[in-house]
């Protein structure tokens, strides 16, 4: 499918407190399957979205084309006030304010927890080996893995591997935090550490984006809930609402099949 971006001219705009500005988002995968089909959505600083859904609804897949870890060939995405384009400066410029969790860890395994932390801010910020690693312990303290700095990932468990996933991500110092199921691969005895830091940075202001199942974090965090179901989205408001009295028959459905 030939990319079809609108306004790709790079601009900031002191009017908009929005940190993403999605509008009439397309992609495809080849010329058939159509994984996003026209989804908007605007997140404004600070706020905390959470995207629910079944699993192929999109959602994973929408979030990523936030920071061009997925094109997409129609409609417009604006991050904290820039368009984002296929340029590589643009995307460029973006990463480095957005952080992101995946489902798995990606540490690297050769390199210890503090190496592994460091690593982007002294190759891509450029900071002293001494600043990075300064800031690289706060952030391991601040997730209650301090004690685990010269480890490697492979002596840590699932749970404390995401935490350090989650400080590597806020050692770049990013405006927005986007996390793509962040738990779904840890037993269930370690979903709840990862949890608690990510409720501390929502209590901190930290604009937000999640996609997860964790309806007990949707309830307690989120400012708005979200449901994808086949690359739109079908619904959205506020967990009260959302969990309580939803408007949408798919929505109703999908929920009876996770409460």
């Amino acid at each position: 499918m030939t990319k079809t971006y609108t306004n790709t001219t790079q601009t900031h705009s002191p009017v908009d407190s929005a940190a993403i500005i999605a509008t009439d988002v397309h992609k495809w995968y080849g010329n058939h399957f159509h994984v996003l089909r026209g989804v908007s959505l605007s997140v404004k600083q600070g706020e905390v979205v959470v995207i629910m859904g079944p699993s192929g609804s999109g959602k994973s897949t929408f979030i990523r084309t936030f920071n061009a870890l997925e094109e997409f060939q129609q409609g417009s995405i604006i991050i904290d006030g820039i368009n984002l384009s296929h340029d590589l400066k643009n995307i460029e410029e973006i990463r480095r304010e957005v952080g992101m969790v995946f489902q798995q860890f990606n540490l690297f395994p050769h390199l210890t927890i503090l190496q592994n932390v460091t690593l982007a801010p002294i190759w891509v910020r450029r900071w002293p080996k001494a600043k990075a690693e300064e800031v690289a312990l706060q952030l391991l303290e601040r997730v209650g893995i301090l004690e685990q700095a010269k480890k490697f990932p492979g002596q840590l468990s699932g749970g404390q591997q995401q935490r350090v996933a989650i400080a590597r991500a806020l050692a770049m110092q990013p405006k927005i935090m986007l996390f793509d199921e962040p738990t779904s691969a840890l037993d269930p005895e370690m979903v709840r550490e990862v949890l608690d830091v990510m409720r501390t940075l929502a209590s901190e202001g930290m604009t937000m984006v999640c996609v997860t199942h964790e309806v007990g974090f949707a309830r307690e965090v989120a400012d708005r809930v979200v449901l994808m179901s086949d690359g739109v989205l079908v619904e959205e408001g506020t967990p009260e609402v959302f969990f309580s009295n939803p408007k949408e028959e798919r929505t109703k459905k999908f929920l009876s099949q996770i409460l």
